[in-house]
């Protein structure tokens, strides 16, 4: 089992909790051994007499012992009380901290990692990463979380349907828990770009087809991690100087194009909508057919095509099918109304 939340408290926790259970039962046997050995005792009178003098009730002897069998029991108890000691604390210990809450906790956000499919997953959750799922969790898309630092775990404990994994993205395992095989998508954020790298040649290596997106520190690591097979590569860092740049430059172009990529207050935003859902059988219909501006208020600025080709303000005459993806802009509330409709479409 890897080393997630469940492992770790397993380790930190129940470790202790099954050193002091074995302890229990070491004592328990020498105190068997031991009567049956000095006092002659049967099987069942000796594990009754360990029981009655390691629970320290005093019901008394079962046979009258002689100076090395009282001396036997009298180390008996000594030893028990500092091993039972031991066990209580740790059982306390683990219950008062509220680990078997937070152990229950993981197991039921693994059982729901468990049954995701085509779902995002979002290797570490500093600002870029939270960023990232602040958007992802906008568009109402599944992803999973996986983190290591405790403050940043404590933040998405603090979120109700967080799903996350504590662990190290980096080792297979914890990919694999994320269901890295399932998913659909990955983003990589770690702080370290080797990290980065690692991780998208593992993910890659487990799920051909996933779509990749990595966060980059230098500018060397960019073609390094292109070769390990990330589809597109961000360096905040560059991006955060051209868009302020860009502030001065062309100050009223960046803020619409803010307001509409979500980072205004405002509902209009961009959108990439799929077609799949309007059983065309493989027929092309033409893009005027769908009249979306005139039903939703939307505009179609781009098409996708099934080979990835892109084309730019189409024509109304443009063909499209099952596989192609349609780039439109609008309101937050047309879009929705939009897939709706286009869901809805036989």
């Amino acid at each position: 089992m890897p080393d997630s939340a469940n492992e770790i408290i397993r380790k930190k926790y129940n470790g202790k909790i099954r050193v002091g259970i074995a302890l229990i039962l070491c004592v328990i046997f020498t105190g068997i051994l031991g009567f049956m050995l000095l006092e002659h005792y049967s099987f069942v009178e000796a594990l009754y007499m360990t029981i009655i003098t390691i629970s320290t009730v005093g019901y008394g002897e079962v046979h009258p012992m002689d100076t090395i069998g009282r001396l036997f029991t009298s180390i008996l108890i000594i030893l028990n009380l500092g091993i039972f000691a031991y066990a209580i604390s740790s059982i306390t210990t683990f219950i008062a901290e509220g680990n078997l809450k937070l152990y229950f906790k993981y197991r039921q956000v693994q059982k729901q990692i468990e049954k995701l499919s085509g779902h995002i997953i979002v290797c570490g959750y500093g600002r870029n990463g939270k960023q990232a799922c602040d958007m992802i969790e906008a568009s109402h898309q599944p992803y999973v979380v996986i983190e290591s630092d405790p403050a940043r775990l404590e933040t998405l404990r603090n979120k109700p349907n967080a799903l996350f994994i504590e662990g190290d993205a980096t080792e297979d395992e914890i990919l694999m828990e994320a269901g890295i095989s399932t998913a659909k998508a990955l983003i990589t954020t770690l702080a370290k770009d080797p990290d980065n790298v690692y991780v998208v040649l593992t993910a890659k290596e487990k799920n051909p087809s996933l779509r990749i997106i990595s966060r980059a520190s230098d500018e060397s690591s960019e073609i390094k991690l292109k070769r390990a097979g990330a589809d597109n590569v961000i360096m905040p860092e560059r991006i955060g100087g051209t868009y302020m740049a860009s502030l001065i430059l062309r100050p009223d172009l960046v803020e619409f194009i803010a307001t509409l990529t979500g980072r205004s207050t405002t509902n209009f935003a961009f959108e990439e909508i799929t077609c799949e859902h309007l059983h065309l059988d493989d027929k092309a219909i033409q893009l005027k057919d769908l009249n979306v501006f005139k039903k939703f208020r939307t505009l179609v600025i781009g098409i996708v095509n099934s080979k990835g080709e892109y084309s730019y303000n189409p024509s109304p005459n443009s063909h499209i099918n099952k596989d192609t993806k349609l780039i439109v802009l609008g309101s937050e509330e047309h879009i929705q109304q939009m897939k709706t409709s286009l869901k809805a479409t036989k």
